[in-house]
C-alpha cells in the first residue's frame, strides 16, 4: 500500500511512495549496524566534521528543501527555512560541543582510580512527526550521531519525501555512509524492527497514544526510550502582567506552525481582574494573522496537515461550545468550495473543565481562555491537566514569577514573558503525559550512551 504525500492547501496528490519490503528493511537495518561499527570507532573530532559536512549540506539545499516541507505539510515557506537553518544550527552546535560534553571524569568523591565514561550503544530508531519533518529528526539524530550511533529513521507517512530528502542531506555531505537510513513503512512494522537486537534504543515524536505504546514496547525489549509527547501548554496571565506584550506573545505562540506544536500555547489562563482587559487585545492579535498560502509572502499559518485533523479539531471545537464555552473569534470551518486543510485562527472564552478545550490538546489554531479567580487559581489550573511539557507567566515582578515557575509549575520548561521554545543548548522535554527523557543540550546525548565506569587498581 503506497504512503501518500498530499499537498494540505490544495489537497492535490505530490507523490505516492511505495512501502519497503521486509527485505529492503532488513537491508536498512544491516547497513546502518555496520556504519556504526566504523563510526563508534572515530574520535569527537573526526565526527564533528561530520556533523558540520551536514549543516553545511542543509544551508546549501535550504530553498529546495524548504518548498518540500510547505508541500508536504504546508507550513509557510519563510518557517520552512528557518527550520532548516536550525537544523543546521543544532548540527554546529554539537560539533563544538559534543566532546566536552561527553569527556570522560572522576565524579566528586569517586576514588582515584576510576573513571566514568560515555560510550555509544548502536543503532538508534526514529520514529518522527509531521510538524517539524526535519527539526524533530536533526534534534535527535545529531546528539545521537556525535555520541558515536547511527540513525534508523521512520518517518510520518505524509512527510515520506522529506525523509526521503534527509537521506540525500547525508549523501550529499559526503559523511559515512549508513549513517542515518530511511524506512518507508507503516507503523505495524515498528514492532518487529524495535525488538531487533541491533536497535538499541528509541525516540518518538508524537502523540501521547503512540508514545505508550512505543514505550511498552521499548520495556519489554528492555531497551532505552526518549518520548517527546502531547502538550496543553498553559500561559497564565497575572495581574500585574504587561498586557500588550502577553497578548502579542500569546497570539504568536497560538498560531506557531498553525497552531501544530506539542510545545504551542495552548490554554491561556486569565485572572479574573483583568480578563476583560487582556480579551480584546488578544483577539485582535489573532485576528490580524493573516491565513492563507504557505508560499505566498505575508502568510502567518497555512493549513493544517492533513483534513481529517483539521475535522477533528472543528469537532473538538463544537463539543466545547455545546457545553458554554464562547466563541470570540473563528470556529467556522471555511466553505467546502475551498479546497485544503485550512482552519480560521479561533479564539473560546469561558472555557471550563469537561470541555475538550480544556481537558483535551488542541492540535491547531485555537486558544482557550480560561478564567481564574486569582493567582493561586490561576497555578492550579495550569497545573490540572494531564501533560507537563512546557508553560510561561507573565508578569512585571519577574522575581516572583521565577519563584512561582520553581515552587509551583508541574513543567518540564517554563518561560517568564517569553513563547517557550527550544535551544539546542537547553535540555527540552517534559513531565507526566508529555513524555519521557529529554533531548538537545548535554543531557540530550547522554539518553543514548552506555555510561560505564572504570576502576582500575
Amino acid at each position: 500500500m503506497p504512503l501518500v504525500s498530499i499537498n494540505p492547501a490544495t489537497g492535490r496528490v505530490i507523490a505516492r511512495h511505495r512501502e519497503h519490503t521486509a527485505a529492503e528493511v532488513s537491508s536498512a537495518l544491516a547497513s546502518t549496524h555496520a556504519a556504526f561499527l566504523d563510526w563508534r570507532a572515530l574520535s569527537p573530532t573526526e565526527r564533528a566534521r561530520h556533523l558540520t559536512a551536514l549543516g553545511a549540506s542543509l544551508r546549501k539545499q535550504q530553498a529546495a528543501l524548504a518548498r518540500l516541507i510547505t508541500a508536504e505539510m504546508g507550513k509557510p515557506l519563510e518557517d520552512a527555512r528557518l527550520e532548516i537553518e536550525k537544523c543546521a544550527a543544532c548540527c554546529d552546535f554539537y560539533a563544538k560541543h559534543a566532546a566536552g560534553f561527553l569527556k570522560s571524569h572522576r565524579p566528586a568523591g569517586a576514588p582515584k582510580n576510576t573513571r566514568v565514561l560515555f560510550e555509544p550503544l548502536g543503532v538508534i530508531l526514529a520514529i518522527m512527526p509531521w510538524n517539524f519533518p526535519f527539526w524533530q529528526l536533526f534534534r535527535a539524530a545529531a546528539p545521537a550521531l556525535m555520541a558515536g550511533n547511527t540513525i534508523l529513521l521512520k518517518h510520518a507517512s505524509n512527510t515520506s519525501g522529506c525523509a526521503l530528502a534527509i537521506e540525500r542531506v547525508f549523501s550529499r555531505a559526503r559523511v559515512p555512509a549508513g549513517l542515518l537510513r530511511t524506512l518507508l513503512v507503516s507503523s505495524k512494522s515498528i514492532p518487529a524492527v524495535l525488538k531487533d537486537p541491533r536497535i538499541r534504543g528509541v525516540t518518538l515524536t508524537g502523540s501521547t497514544t503512540a508514545g505508550r505504546k512505543v514505550g511498552a514496547l521499548a520495556g519489554t525489549a528492555l531497551k532505552p526510550a526518549v518520548l517527546e509527547l502531547g502538550g496543553s501548554d498553559p500561559y497564565v496571565i497575572l495581574a500585574d502582567a504587561d498586557l500588550d506584550l502577553a497578548a502579542e506573545t500569546c497570539a504568536k505562540a497560538r498560531l506557531t506552525n498553525a497552531g501544530q506544536s506539542c510545545v504551542a500555547a495552548k490554554r491561556f489562563i486569565v485572572v479574573e481582574s483583568v480578563r476583560a482587559a487582556f480579551e480584546p487585545k488578544f483577539i485582535a492579535r489573532m485576528a490580524a494573522r493573516r491565513m492563507g498560502d504557505p508560499t505566498a509572502k505575508g502568510t502567518d499559518f497555512g493549513p493544517l496537515a492533513r483534513t481529517d485533523l483539521r475535522d477533528e479539531l472543528h469537532a473538538q471545537v463544537q463539543k466545547s461550545v455545546k457545553r458554554g464555552a464562547r466563541v470570540l473569534l473563528g470556529g467556522i470551518l471555511p466553505p467546502a468550495r475551498n479546497k485544503g486543510a485550512f482552519y480560521p485562527a479561533t479564539v473560546l472564552s469561558g472555557v471550563r473543565p469537561g470541555m475538550p478545550a480544556y481537558d483535551e490538546e488542541l492540535f491547531g489554531p485555537v486558544a482557550a481562555i480560561i478564567p481564574a479567580k486569582d493567582e493561586a487559581d490561576a497555578l492550579r489550573i495550569a497545573n490540572d491537566t494531564a501533560y507537563g511539557l512546557g508553560a510561561a507567566i507573565f508578569s512585571r515582578n519577574r522575581r516572583r514569577a521565577r519563584e512561582l515557575a520553581q515552587k509551583h509549575l508541574d513543567a518540564g520548561m517554563v518561560f517568564i514573558n517569553a513563547q517557550v521554545r527550544s535551544d539546542s543548548s537547553l535540555p527540552f522535554g517534559g513531565v507526566k503525559a508529555s513524555g519521557l527523557g529529554r533531548e538537545l543540550s548535554a543531557f540530550g546525548i547522554r539518553e543514548f550512551v552506555n555510561i560505564k565506569t572504570l576502576w582500575v587498581e
